[in-house]
């Protein structure tokens, strides 16, 4: 490692660097990391040796005392959950190999660790002619691990009882000492210090060898084309974890290996990024996540900075227990349906949207609604009032504001007559709070409709439980008011794009609505969660911002983790 330490240390460390390396590695692991850090400059760990190809890179703290805030975090149930996964990482990649992470890799690791997940060809690994096949090659991960005292290093590892296991075998590869040790032939471990402040570690020959070319000069991911700039902005003063994801490379591999290939415009559309990144920092009550997504230096598309979302959290009750909102839906609608295809979670597809209301109500979205849909939107779920039906929990409502009522007004008119003509729905006009609106009603089927203006310029439809009167002509308590959405929303950035929030409390509380039904693990972390909040803004024609904040439940107080064989349990609530 360093020519002023003796060979015989050089093992040692090595040996215990791999093992708390695939201790670190394993992906569900990955969260637990998003829990630790100094301050950083605006380069992670290892961008000068992580491959400029890399499909994601995660660079996270080691810092324990932040480790230790993030399992304050939760219920009951969702720490034991959290608790038990660490443990279980912890005696298979550490307790395993007489190794402990405290002891033996925390007094002389550096204030933070990187990741790299490298294209699956980078690992690939051709059997020779007449060869047994192998085993399926496991994703390429290489480790960066900062060594912020060697000294120290030495001393706590010729301690370790990992010298004595283990059977390493050694390599030169491009000037560089390389380590392996095979236990398993889908289990490989490549160890290379590349100077006596830093080793990497691979699950793979290739993956190590990839991250050696880079270290001697090839293309590394801190010559990424905007990713310094990038970083700069979203900089954070103790983040747990900076994540950063290739898009244009992720676009490949993704089309290579999906079941649904990519079109040939969905794949350009993809290819016109260049990166995503986010850093995640605690907070007194949940985790602040501030993310940033930019543009090819050579992409023909640009942002159009516009941010004029206003309004549409002041139109909703306080109740309200999701809304996203944004600033103009014309907009927002031809940007969504020029990357659709591209888009792994689509909500909707255009053209089966177009082709449908031209088949049953005989409209075109783009010229009988989009054209005067050139404003403010949001749709949201609000709570029944008491006294509702308990088979109508909640009503989905959409508000948009319109540059053009009269065209509006023609449009609504022509569905109220389709509405009673082809499909016998029951078209009346009622008042709410001295306000006329329009109700659509189907008593065979109970399905209510209401639909009306808030003003002159802000049209809503009522999907569901009878909602309106908690937001005609305007709400008695607007969400914008709430202190849940106030802390969610809050953000450094000026004038935004639009929001996203969740009360995660009254929505899981929520019975009888099948968008909120949770398989059981899944809906133990989410009892974890309070509220989720998001903040959209163009901030250049080539870079868009969201920042996120997940307000967490207050658990308690953090044992220690279960022992090697201890089962799951569950901490008792904290006395009021």
């Amino acid at each position: 490692m360093n020519a002023k330490l003796k060979p015989r240390t050089t093992k040692p460390l090595l040996l215990t660097l791999g093992a708390a390396a695939l201790m670190i590695g394993g992906g569900g692991l990955a969260y637990w990391f998003f829990s630790q850090q100094g301050r950083l400059s605006v380069m992670p760990v290892g961008a000068n040796v992580v491959p400029q190809d890399a499909l994601m890179v995660v660079s996270l703290s080691t810092d324990q005392g932040q480790w230790q805030q993030l399992r304050e975090f939760g219920t009951p149930r969702s720490q034991a959950v959290l608790d038990q996964n660490l443990a279980q990482f912890r005696d298979r990649f550490l307790t395993s190999k007489g190794l402990d992470y405290q002891r033996d890799v925390q007094p002389w690791v550096g204030k933070e660790v990187t990741l790299a997940f490298l294209s699956p060809q980078a690992g690939l690994t051709v059997p020779n002619p007449g060869q047994a096949a192998t085993p399926p090659n496991p994703q390429p991960v290489v480790m960066v691990l900062p060594i912020a005292d060697p000294l120290k290093a030495k001393q706590t590892l010729e301690q370790s009882n990992a010298i004595k296991t283990g059977k390493w075998a050694e390599r030169k590869y491009n000037g560089i000492q390389i380590r392996e040790n095979q236990e398993t032939p889908a289990q490989t471990v490549s160890i290379a210090a590349l100077n006596p402040q830093t080793v990497v570690v691979a699950n793979s020959p290739k993956a190590i060898e990839r991250a050696i070319d880079t270290y001697k000069g090839g293309p590394a991911l801190s010559a990424t084309p905007g990713y310094g700039e990038a970083l700069g902005q979203i900089k954070a003063e103790k983040p747990l974890a900076r994540v950063y994801v290739n898009i244009p490379a992720a676009a490949n591999t993704s089309a290579a290996n999906s079941n649904r290939p990519l079109s040939p415009q969905g794949l350009n559309q993809l290819q016109q990024n260049q990166g995503l990144a986010a850093t995640a920092t605690i907070a007194s009550e949940g985790i602040q996540f501030k993310s940033i997504s930019w543009l090819r230096p050579d992409s023909k598309r640009r942002f159009e900075v516009k941010n004029t979302a206003k309004i549409m959290p002041d139109r909703f009750p306080a109740e309200t227990l999701m809304m996203a909102s944004g600033g103009d839906l014309q907009r927002f609608w031809k940007e969504y349906s020029q990357g659709a295809s591209a888009n792994p979670i689509r909500f909707v597809n255009p053209e089966g949207l177009r082709q449908g209301l031209k088949a049953s109500v005989g409209l075109d979205l783009d010229q009988d609604f989009l054209n005067w849909m050139q404003g403010e939107f949001a749709l949201a779920l609000v709570p029944a009032p008491q006294g509702a039906p308990a088979n109508l929990p909640a009503s989905l409502v959409f508000m948009v504001q319109t540059n053009d009522r009269r065209a509006a007004e023609k449009t609504l008119k022509q569905l109220d007559d389709t509405m009673a003509s082809k499909y016998t729905f029951k078209v009346e006009e009622s008042k709410v709070e001295g306000q006329s609106v329009v109700n659509w009603s189907l008593p065979a089927a109970n399905v209510n409709i209401t639909r009306g203006w808030l003003n002159d310029n802000v049209a809503f439809l009522s999907l569901g439980a009878p909602v309106t009167g908690s937001f005609v002509p305007k709400p008695t308590g607007s969400l914008a008011e709430t202190e849940l959405f106030r802390k969610a929303t809050a953000t450094e950035l000026g004038s935004n794009n639009g929001h996203f929030f969740v009360n995660m409390d009254r929505a899981l509380a929520l019975n009888n609505f099948p968008l909120l039904q949770l398989p059981p693990a899944n809906r133990a972390m989410m009892e974890a969660i309070r509220s989720i909040g998001v903040t959209a803004a163009i901030t250049s024609d080539r870079t868009s911002r969201y920042d996120v904040f997940v307000m967490l439940q207050k658990g308690n107080q953090p044992g220690a983790l279960p022992s090697p064989t201890a089962t799951p349990s569950i901490r008792p609530s904290a006395s009021p």
